[in-house]
């Protein structure tokens, strides 16, 4: 039997959550939690927290799936490298995911997204920790 085109088993997750309008949510409702955070705060010089989200939504829809304007615009993500010259210890990290996890649950995702994209987030923010504990 076929499966009909346009079916979720042909949608790549960045369509199935809601496209582009989901990302633009997510991210924005993480920088607010940001731009009130004493320690994730000082680690963006600009006052303008503006371009930082618009980088993030670019890379996280390129990554669930969408377009590729992030590498057309930035190159290779290079996660890592990017994040060098900040300290971003356990403290860094768990600030980060707790205004990532407030950003996800407003968007009232279907469970298994929900748990696909925090899988992924919890993940991404173990990787960045590049000072260890002392």
């Amino acid at each position: 039997m076929e499966i009909p085109r346009g079916t979720l088993q042909d949608q790549t997750f960045y369509e199935q959550v809601g496209g582009e309008e989901t990302f633009r949510r997510l991210v924005h409702r993480f920088y607010e939690g940001v731009a009130q955070d004493p320690l994730l705060r000082p680690m963006y010089p600009e006052e303008d927290l503006g371009p930082a989200e618009e980088r993030l939504v670019l890379f996280l829809i390129q990554y669930w799936g969408g377009p590729r304007t992030y590498s057309e615009t930035r190159g290779h993500p290079r996660l890592r490298m990017r994040h060098a010259p900040f300290t971003v210890d356990r403290a860094a990290h768990d600030a980060w995911l707790r205004h990532m996890r407030d950003a996800v649950d407003e968007l009232g995702l279907a469970p298994e997204h929900e748990r696909q994209m925090w899988a992924y987030l919890t993940h991404a923010a173990a990787f960045m920790i590049n000072t260890p504990e002392v």
